[in-house]
């Protein structure tokens, strides 16, 4: 996982930290509404992906979309979660576009680990993810 953390502060010329707080926040959102079993196959090629997950703590985040999306569930909408997740990942410091480099390197880490027909599937079946790729 620091190998990940390094490569997408680096990509994103953010801190490790900050890394580590936005790699926490996509792999919630991913694991809340992507499909079980294509997330549960990312999450197994990223070794500590649910510790981190684990570390960035429960709920949906702050501000008012997330607290609201966190009530609703993240399909409601069909994309109220991904509005979340933006909302979680600017209240952390990203801009745009430091959340689209990280959002891509992830992606990308991905396939290179779980395979493109595994990160294809979860990306499709999210409403609006392909847009930020």
């Amino acid at each position: 996982m620091d190998e990940l953390i390094g490569r997408i502060a680096a990509a994103a010329g953010i801190s490790e930290d900050l890394a580590r707080q936005a790699i926490g926040i996509i792999l919630k959102f991913l694991e809340r509404d992507g499909p079980p079993d294509a997330v549960a196959q990312i999450l197994a090629a990223l070794p500590g992906a649910s510790q981190l997950m684990a570390e960035q703590g429960g709920g949906s985040g702050g501000g008012l979309l997330g607290s609201l999306a966190g009530k609703l569930g993240g399909s409601i909408g069909g994309g109220m979660g991904a509005m979340a997740a933006l909302n979680e990942l600017t209240n952390a410091g990203l801009d745009m576009g430091e959340v689209q480099t990280v959002t891509r390197e992830l992606v990308q880490v991905a396939r290179e680990r779980a395979g493109d027909d595994v990160v294809d599937r979860v990306v499709s079946s999210i409403p609006g993810l392909g847009q930020v790729l």
